[in-house]
């Protein structure tokens, strides 16, 4: 049992596993292992979930005071998270280049949360002051990875300034995107597409065709989710054109005709608008698993199936941005290409916070800490030792202040 700790150090690794690796809820956890605690021989083990929140909040933090080695091969992936409110969150992962795996995707264990920033005022030289002050954590990094924001990029570029020997790396998934939007926001057929996709779903959704009601359309990052629109107008076009499969699945065909026939007319655009995607999920594939190395440019071109037309253009661009990005590499040197590992720990975040996430960043946004890296029940034991609650409060006070929901609290009260 940990020193100071009520429970054995089995109940606190077996509550962050439900919920960080299972996805439970904090009150589900608490709720399994009273449950099964007593079938697997541990008596009676009823940690409230406000307990495991304290768990998964100082493990967080010890995860981000966590001594990390110094050396110069660091990789710093950077991104803001936001919610409801002024306050954006600055985080950093972190790997060294030595760990970079080869061959697969960044996993969560392979990380570390190098630090964790809550910002009201999150401009160029913010960033730059946050990164120049996380320097003494791993020391000066070999990469940064970004999606190529304002603030980001700016802050960035203002670090490089005073550590040339830092190279900077452009995200591929959100190039990619800005590569599509370039062609989709001139394109009128896809403003058409996306008029009557809105239309269909107001039409349908509280009718018996409720069953076929396409994917709300986003309103941020939206042609980073492309694939979801155009396979839901591809796959529900083959319903239209096949009224005895309609038959089958007890949709009225006559209804179906009269809601969903305007999918005919975009029956080409839908095969060119899922090539586009075809390319753009080849190439991240291929660079999340194999990285940017010199020579990469000519791989990533064999590895892509050949195209014709919008979607070769965007094959050669892609290409050509990866070719140029790689020549940062050293001999021998392989870059990660890609963020979205952290864009994975955002959405697991919000998929923890549940609806808190509407009510702004509360402490639970320390529970990245306990998302990356990798934990077993001693580690887990030895976090809980060295970070208590005093700790883990007056961090969230320093941090974040008042949050928003407390605000709501005492305006309503």
């Amino acid at each position: 049992m940990p020193c100071g700790q009520q429970y054995a150090q089995g109940v606190p690794f077996a509550f962050l596993t439900l919920v960080v690796r299972c996805a439970a809820s904090l009150r589900c956890a608490a709720s399994a292992l009273a449950l099964f605690a007593p079938a697997v021989g541990h008596g009676e083990i009823e940690p409230h979930w406000t307990t495991g929140r304290l768990w998964l909040l100082r493990v967080g933090l010890a995860a981000l005071l966590r001594v990390k080695p110094i050396a110069a091969d660091w990789v710093w992936m950077v991104d803001h998270s936001i919610q409801i409110g002024q306050t954006k969150c600055l985080v950093i992962l972190g790997i060294r280049l030595c760990d970079l795996p080869v061959g697969r995707a960044l996993r969560h264990e392979d990380m570390e949360l190098i630090a964790l920033e809550p910002m009201r005022s999150s401009t160029r030289n913010a960033v730059a002051m946050c990164l120049e002050n996380t320097v003494c954590q791993t020391g000066v990094p070999r990469v940064i990875v970004d999606d190529h924001g304002v603030d980001l990029h700016g802050g960035v570029e203002i670090f490089r300034k005073s550590h040339p020997e830092t190279t900077e790396v452009y995200d591929i998934k959100h190039k990619a995107a800005c590569l599509l939007k370039a062609r989709l926001e001139k394109d009128e057929r896809w403003k058409q597409y996306s008029s009557q996709l809105a239309q269909t779903k107001c039409a349908i959704q509280q009718t018996e065709l409720a069953a076929l009601v396409p994917r709300s359309q986003q309103s941020k990052a939206r042609f980073m989710n492309l694939s979801e629109l155009v396979e839901w107008g591809q796959d529900t076009l083959a319903l239209v054109d096949d009224p005895t499969r309609l038959e089958r699945l007890e949709f009225p065909a006559e209804r179906v005709e009269a809601k969903l026939s305007w999918l005919k007319e975009f029956r080409n655009e839908l095969r060119e608008w899922l090539e586009l995607h075809a390319v753009i999920e080849e190439t991240l594939k291929f660079i999340r698993s194999e990285g940017l190395y010199v020579g990469v440019g000519l791989d990533l071109a064999g590895a892509l199936s050949a195209r014709t037309g919008t979607a070769d253009k965007l094959r050669t661009e892609l290409i050509e941005f990866v070719t140029i990005e790689s020549s940062q590499a050293r001999i021998g040197e392989r870059l990660p290409g890609t963020t979205e590992v952290l864009e994975s720990c955002f959405g697991k975040l919000k998929a923890i916070e549940r609806d808190q996430s509407k009510s702004g960043f509360t402490g639970l946004v320390l529970s990245l800490g306990a998302m990356v890296s990798k934990w077993d029940g001693e580690t887990i034991g030895k976090a809980l030792e060295q970070v208590g609650v005093c700790q883990v409060l007056e961090w969230c006070k320093k941090k974040l202040g008042i949050s928003v929901q407390a605000q709501r609290t005492r305006a309503y009260r």
